[in-house]
């Protein structure tokens, strides 16, 4: 699963209509070149990448040579939805991941957002089980690696703090923080 996938077809969508000088700006507005990654010409492959794979449409603007607007085709609807899911449920995800949907999480409807956080956090849970256990075969068959625990620790440590963050993140949700998919800015 490809961050720049996911930010690229949600920045199109936001926007409705976007060049890829659009899309640019808007992903460093969010930092995106740093937390994701994401290079200049990443972009505009992407671009052309997704309007090749039919995710995205595309329209040459006469009277400007080289500009394109790019539009978010309904299949294109569908992986950006699959792609923003499976990064906000899956707990073992990449940090760029997580943060493509942290940034684009308003386009989930509120009830749906909390459900696939409530996902992540049984994810995380079942992680963090599991690292426990490495680290103990870890320091019993090996006691010359038994320095490896620091990083099984270190992974433990993150799952436990990942659904501490995301218990609290739910919680700010149920109370109303953030305009949703489908809600009224001005309510």
């Amino acid at each position: 699963m490809s961050a720049t996938r996911l930010l690229v077809l949600g920045v199109v969508r936001m926007h409705g209509k976007a060049h890829g000088y659009l899309v640019r700006s808007e992903l460093l507005s969010w930092g995106a070149d740093e937390w994701a990654h994401i290079k200049f010409g990443s972009i505009y492959h992407a671009l052309r990448q997704l309007a090749k794979e039919g995710l995205l449409t595309f329209t040459d603007i006469a009277g400007w040579p080289g500009r394109v607007d790019y539009e978010i085709s309904p299949t294109g609807e569908e992986e950006f939805l699959r792609l923003l899911r499976d990064a906000l449920r899956q707990g073992n995800n990449r940090p760029d991941m997580l943060g493509a949907a942290i940034v684009l999480l308003p386009s989930l409807r509120r009830e749906e957002a909390i459900g696939l956080l409530k996902e992540r956090i049984a994810s995380l849970a079942a992680e963090h089980g599991g690292v426990a256990d490495r680290v103990d075969e870890t320091a019993g068959e090996q006691p010359d690696r038994a320095h490896v625990r620091e990083l099984l620790g270190l992974w433990d440590h993150s799952a436990a703090s990942q659904a501490a963050w995301a218990q609290g993140l739910i919680e700010r949700l149920e109370a109303g923080a953030y305009v949703m998919y489908g809600e009224n800015p001005a309510s």
